[in-house]
């Protein structure tokens, strides 16, 4: 068969997710994630999902992928056995950080330990000034005395980060061409290519942390390439990005870091492309997966993105205590609270939940894989938002009283609460996370949330979605048609792009436009090369940004630039720009002050519209289908179980209206209708959850 069939696969925590799609049609299927072996998993799924769509390897034209691989490692301390060579007299950058405190009153305050140990941080003399100017030339016989120490030490790879060396990569370009005669084998990361911008702790970092990563990525990357083409699969393989683009797996090879966090982004990207389809412009995307949710605000049809990153946090969810991270990033609040987050009570006599994850093995207790403690999947199958012979559609049976057991010994019996309360205490915990961790994200953002309408996605989010809308004031829920596996459907939805941020610093009063625009034509000829391998035939776009501010202040603000070689008369357009978006930031303006330009970004990415779907219904509503059975279900308001009818997703049909409290249920996750709200199908056939209308 000839068909342009495409794949996504989603590496997660807890499982794998591979979807399908051909001639408008999906199919998905869901397998646990085999941490020591993750392509394996990977290809388990693709199998499966052949088979159930009838399609054979040969019928593939193109896999698109994402994994928390280069995340996990980050955490876990497995990276490669990695080097630094920086300049005398920064040798300690990376232990020292900014030297800010992220916990101001703790005495006890932990730091994270840099992944390049000191002994293997080598300084050699050289010195740039900012402009990129020699101050001292670099010591080539200081770099070739370093060879025998770094041979003993049998490095896998190598991190060079020079002082400016954002502005003239030459010496850091020079100290790798040194050694690669010597050890031709050693894989070397450049900060100047990196992370070519200023502030030497995050491009440091960041230069740090993609050579640590990156002898694993590129042997996963080339094993799973390897493998897909030995059963068949000889089509493109790309990469997701955490900006949110496609790549391919040379450039995902060369940074991995850019890889770090991919399977949220696609999450982002798959409701963003549903915001854009529906209309709606604005919205906040809920993905919770096995072990963690994520939210994201989206505006207009675009997630919000950022250029800062956190990973490995001592704290996991205090920013300011990880390892800094300078990429283009979806801007989303993560939190431990997936299905397989842990519950227990603390010192305090307090239900707690997370960040610790069963994942997928041992999982959680009802898997009955030898996990004892209580997870978020054990308290939703207790209280009967989850079905234990249909979860996973039917792949999974789960054992209640496993689950019942682990709930009293590790919860009920410490506060003295019978199963069921125990149960929902875990359930209330983790959506009160969740909702604070929403509106902690949208006040930092200046953004309101009861305005929204909340994308639900992800296997355990619409099991919670009504009940996090109903703490945060949210009037609508849409759950997308294969919510299950969103973050896979994203893959396939996102562009091709690529971003690129240099630091090139101007002051207002003399700036020099013929060199900006010669900087922003080499980012487009490397970030258009890039593109153009992913999308040779696509129809390409550009966004370029400048980061600006007052001058002497720390922080500075994205503003849009023309996307073309600048004149003089674009300078009033740009200042205009500059000070509109300070005020919506801050609320006003600062007179008779002058503006600097620390950094530049350009991206390049391919144009897909999408076409604008109406959430409405028209005519008269069809009536609604019985239910195929009924379900005991804990409602939280009413604090007792009710009767909820049950419903299969796959039988409804356009405009037809559940009113709640009911139970739609599908192969990879159920939606909890509370009784607060009433469900419709769409015409698309997604499930769009209305508050109701109450008496006042």
């Amino acid at each position: 068969m000839n068909r342009k069939v495409r794949i996504g696969a989603d590496i997660g925590g807890t499982f794998t997710d591979v979807v399908l799609e051909v001639e408008g049609q999906q199919y998905a299927v869901k397998v646990l994630t085999q941490q020591d072996v993750p392509e394996a998993g990977v290809l388990a799924g693709i199998r499966e999902v052949l088979n159930l769509s009838g399609h054979t390897p040969n019928d593939v034209s193109l896999v698109i992928h994402g994994t928390t691989l280069a995340t996990n490692a980050l955490i876990e301390r497995k990276g490669a056995r990695t080097a630094l060579i920086t300049t005398q007299g920064f040798r300690d950058t990376l232990e020292m950080g900014t030297e800010s405190r992220f916990e101001q009153y703790d005495l006890f305050l932990k730091k994270p330990e840099p992944l390049v140990p000191r002994h293997l941080r080598f300084p050699v003399p050289e010195r740039l000034d900012a402009r990129g100017e020699v101050l001292l030339p670099l010591d080539e016989q200081a770099v070739e005395a370093l060879i025998p120490d770094l041979q003993r030490e049998e490095l896998e790879s190598l991190a060079i980060g020079l002082l400016h060396s954002f502005v003239n990569p030459r010496h850091e370009r020079r100290i790798r061409d040194l050694l690669h005669d010597h050890l031709p084998d050693l894989r070397v990361s450049l900060s100047s290519e990196v992370s070519p911008e200023m502030r030497e702790y995050e491009r440091f970092s960041t230069t740090a942390a993609n050579a640590y990563i990156q002898p694993l990525m590129a042997s996963y990357l080339q094993r799973l390439e390897q493998r897909l083409q030995s059963s068949g699969i000889t089509c493109p393989l790309l990469m997701m990005l955490s900006g949110g683009g496609l790549a391919t797996l040379d450039t995902a090879m060369r940074f991995p870091i850019r890889l770090v966090e991919s399977g949220p982004a696609g999450g982002a990207i798959f409701a963003a492309d549903l915001a854009r389809r529906c209309g709606l412009d604005r919205v906040v995307s809920f993905d919770m997966g096995g072990t963690t949710a994520k939210l994201c605000l989206i505006d207009d049809g675009q997630p919000q993105s950022g250029r800062h990153f956190e990973v490995a946090r001592i704290y996991r969810f205090k920013k300011g205590s990880g390892l800094p991270l300078r990429i283009p990033v979806i801007d989303m609040v993560e939190i431990g609270a997936g299905g397989g987050s842990i519950a227990n009570v603390d010192d305090l006599k307090r239900i707690a939940v997370g960040p610790e994850s069963a994942g997928s093995a041992p999982g959680p207790a009802c898997y009955g894989n030898g996990g004892a403690h209580p997870t978020v999947t054990d308290a939703d199958l207790h209280l009967g938002r989850i079905d234990a012979q249909q979860f996973s559609g039917g792949r999974i049976t789960l054992d209640v009283e496993a689950a019942n057991v682990a709930l009293a010994e590790h919860v009920g019996n410490a506060l003295e609460l019978s199963d069921t309360l125990a149960a929902f205490g875990i359930s209330e915990v983790v959506d009160e996370n969740m909702a604070n961790a929403a509106r902690v994200h949208a006040i930092e953002n200046g953004k309101r949330l009861d305005d929204r309408t909340l994308i639900a996605f992800g296997g355990a989010a619409p099991l919670h979605a009504t009940r996090l809308a109903d703490k945060l004031g949210i009037e609508r829920v849409l759950v997308p048609v294969s919510a299950g596996v969103g973050s896979a459907v994203g893959f396939l939805r996102a562009p091709a792009a690529y971003e690129i941020a240099r630091s090139f610093y101007q002051r207002w009063n003399a700036l020099d436009l013929e060199a900006v625009n010669q900087m922003f034509a080499e980012m487009q000829s490397v970030a258009r090369e890039v593109v153009q391998q992913c999308a040779p035939d696509g129809q390409l776009h550009e966004e370029r940004l400048a980061y600006m501010r007052y001058l002497g202040q720390g922080h500075e603000i994205a503003v849009p630039v023309p996307e073309k070689s600048l004149a003089s008369e674009d300078l009033t357009v740009l200042h205009n720009e500059f000070e509109n978006a300070y005020k919506v930031q801050y609320g006003r303006t600062i007179p008779n002050v002058e503006l600097e330009i620390l950094s530049w970004s350009l991206r390049i990415y391919e144009a897909k519209p999408a076409e604008v779907e109406s959430l409405e219904t028209t005519g008269t509503p069809p009536e609604t289908p019985a239910p195929e059975g009924v379900r005991q279900w804990f409602d939280p308001e009413a604090e007792q179980f009710v009767t909820a009818p049950v419903f299969q997703r796959d039988s409804l049909i356009l405009g037809q209206r559940i009113s709640g409290p009911a139970v739609i249920v599908e192969t990879d996750t159920a939606t909890i209708v509370s009784a607060a709200f009433v469900a419709e199908v769409d015409q698309k056939s997604n499930l769009v959850l209305f508050r109701k209308q109450t008496d006042s």
